[in-house]
């Protein structure tokens, strides 16, 4: 398969896995108090490049067919779109925890402003980010990080995907 197909399926893959998690986890994935565990997944950018486009689109289709609609699927996929591009751009220069830190702050911010701005949710604006973000940082250093130890004992079996 070519480079560029292969990055396109890659892609399609990852976007089509985190939709389906985010779905079959859909009560701990929205809301105010959320874990969305399929976040967890941008520890592929650590592998490949197609996680950019992979982890925004799936964010975006979760977002449409979620309780919250089109904003959240626009906010919500800006903010993964941050944090996989950071976390690809900080592989291998930081460590995994730093380089998946940048998402915890852009979804904390993004998603719980929007979620106290637009969906009125009545708690004070700072405890929507916190609690956003306390989901985002479970997600991504409880499931992510050892997600990317995994990928790096299995690494050769996956060449065809990474």
């Amino acid at each position: 398969m070519n480079r560029k197909m292969n990055h396109l399926v890659s892609a399609a893959l990852i976007a089509a896995l985190y939709t389906a998690v985010t779905l079959l986890l859909a009560p701990i994935s929205y809301g105010l108090f959320q874990i969305r565990v399929s976040e967890g997944l941008l520890a592929l950018a650590f592998y490949t490049p197609a996680a950019i486009p992979g982890i925004t689109l799936g964010c975006f289709i979760s977002g449409l067919l979620g309780p919250n609609g089109p904003l959240d699927a626009l906010f919500g996929c800006i903010a993964s779109f941050i944090g996989v591009y950071m976390a690809y751009k900080l592989r291998g220069r930081e460590s995994r925890f730093t380089a998946l830190l940048p998402n915890v702050f852009a979804n904390g911010i993004i998603i719980g402003l929007m979620l106290h701005y637009i969906f009125g949710v009545p708690v004070h604006p700072l405890l929507c980010v916190l609690y956003v973000g306390a989901g985002e940082f479970v997600s991504c250093m409880f499931v992510g990080i050892p997600l990317s130890k995994l990928l790096d004992k299995h690494q050769k079996d996956m060449e065809w995907f990474l």
